[in-house]
């Protein structure tokens, strides 16, 4: 069988779904490839690529798709496309269904089995063929990137000889894919991030990542924002007036905010509204990567970059994938190849169209004439809602010391019970060693009872600070030990020597710690 990429005739649209390294991992799988001339130019791959991977090289559209027997592209096909489209023929692509009623009966008149690549569940087995998260990803990058470009102003703070800048400040409105791939990039670039979602179980994520979560004073239900599928589900109108009050509380404070909310087969929430983008500072930028579904910003024009009055830019781009077209073309091309080889368990160059196949029956959305959207509901959440819980008390200073403080003194009684356990030994020995034993015996023990007492009375948080002088006291193990040296039982010698030898590790080994920690402050 042979599969083919047709060049994308979407305005602006730069993507191609056959790369010539996935084409030579689709004809491992026993397939034939080939491409549109031209196919590929745009995100950097050019026919001679193609050729030299063993692709054949199509000059017209209306050749590729009649002489293809599965048509794999990006965006989802036009009304000419899908006419070309014959029974039997596979489509592999975006589609959104659940939007293009009409473009489903016309797939299913035409006896094509469409898979749509943006129906694939989101469950663990199927993450190699998500294009929604390959190209999710991308756009949350792509983001934090635009809205540098059109920021003009440093993300990270500096501190220099003409003053101090400070850092920005980002808020990202939504933490899937695009939501966690802005938030890292944020992150990293130096930016205060602070993160919002609905679904509270992310907080972990977000944090973990280097940015504070917002939490919302909200306690019903409602607040729960979870669904299956690994998306957010529609919120409570009580929710969202909360939700929208904190907006407010931050919008002043905000240089960036990158907005990313969707839910599946709904106009975009309006989240970030036109008198939040009047509270925000001149120069902010709102970057609205929920445009083409309506926006999450009031202000939000698709495909334009607007300024409000007070001089706040409104990015409201459809195409931040496409704007990286080589990257987004290598996984998205991934993507397609790993659907693939699904499909073609014998890898002998035959589709296997398996509808009891969770991941191909939930990508499957017409199939042998008839029209098989929506699809079962996932059995497994991608990402199961956590139990509710209390949110963590913050702790003052004061109690945190008191912890801190409590979990030493903890550590210290366990460390002195095990020395009691140790000297009650001693002691079971002395029973049956020579009657001297006893004095030394005694010795030990009050050595043990000066150091704990020393130890005990130096403060926890200086411990590591002053490691050389605390380990200092080690000496007077030395000392003792010394004395113990030169009595005439086998036994205390013994004990003796080993006492100057570990205490010796630990003076010494507390002096080079000390110094090696010092010697991070000094200047090069």
């Amino acid at each position: 069988m042979k599969i083919g990429t047709p060049k994308e005739i979407f305005p602006g649209e730069a993507r191609v779904a056959m790369t010539p390294d996935s084409a030579l991992q689709l004809q491992k799988l026993g397939y034939d490839c080939a491409i549109q001339a031209g196919a590929g130019a745009a995100a950097g791959f050019a026919d001679d690529a193609y050729r030299k991977a063993g692709v054949e090289v199509v000059d017209s559209a209306e050749a590729l798709w009649s002489g293809a027997d599965i048509v794999a592209k990006v965006r989802e096909p036009s009304e000419d496309e899908a006419k070309r489209l014959k029974k039997g023929q596979t489509l592999i692509s975006f589609f959104w269904p659940a939007q293009n009623e009409a473009m489903l009966e016309l797939c299913k008149a035409q006896g094509a089995n469409v898979l749509a690549i943006d129906m694939v569940p989101r469950i663990s087995r199927a993450q190699k063929m998500d294009a929604l998260s390959s190209m999710a990803n991308i756009a949350g990058y792509r983001a934090v990137i635009e809205a540098g470009n059109n920021f003009g102003r440093f993300f990270t703070g500096q501190v220099t000889a003409a003053g101090k800048v400070p850092p920005a400040k980002v808020l990202v409105v939504g933490a899937g894919v695009a939501g966690l791939a802005a938030i890292g990039t944020s992150t990293s670039l130096g930016a205060i991030t602070y993160a919002f979602d609905v679904r509270p179980e992310v907080a972990e994520q977000i944090e973990s990542m280097g940015a504070e979560f917002v939490y919302l004073d909200f306690e019903e239900e409602t607040a729960d924002g979870s669904e299956t599928g690994g998306y957010a589900k529609p919120s409570s109108p009580e929710f969202r007036e909360k939700q929208l009050e904190k907006f407010r509380e931050l919008a002043p404070d905000m240089d960036i905010v990158i907005t990313t909310a969707l839910i599946p087969g709904r106009p975009a929430p309006k989240l970030w509204t036109e008198d939040m983008v009047a509270a925000m500072k001149p120069g902010s930028v709102v970057i609205d990567l929920a445009a083409e579904k309506g926006g999450n910003c009031d202000l939000t024009k698709p495909d334009e970059k607007v300024v409000s009055d007070n001089g706040v830019t409104i990015v409201g781009y459809t195409d931040f994938p496409s704007r990286m077209a080589t990257q987004s073309s290598t996984l998205y091309s991934t993507n397609v190849r790993h659907m693939m080889t699904d499909l073609t368990p014998e890898k002998d160059g035959k589709i296997v169209h398996n509808m009891e196949d969770d991941v191909i029956r939930g990508a499957t959305v017409t199939y042998e004439g008839e029209i098989t959207f929506p699809p079962p509901p996932p059995k497994v959440k991608a990402i199961a809602a956590a139990p509710a819980k209390e949110k963590p008390k913050e702790l003052t200073p004061e109690e945190r010391k008191a912890q801190e403080i409590a979990a030493f003194r903890k550590q210290t009684l366990t460390q002195v019970g095990l020395l009691a356990v140790g000297g009650l030994s001693l002691l079971g020995v002395g029973l049956v060693a020579p009657a001297s034993f006893m004095q030394h015996f005694i010795v030990f023990v009050l050595a043990v009872f000066v150091g704990f007492q020393v130890i005990w009375n130096v403060s926890h948080s200086l411990h590591t600070p002053l490691m050389a002088i605390t380990n200092a006291i080690s000496s007077i193990i030395i000392l003792g030990a010394l004395m113990q040296i030169g009595s005439g039982s086998i036994l205390v010698i013994v004990l003796a020597a080993a006492a100057v030898f570990m205490a010796s590790i630990n003076i010494f080994g507390g002096f080079l710690v000390t110094r090696r920690m010092l010697a991070m402050f000094q200047k090069s």
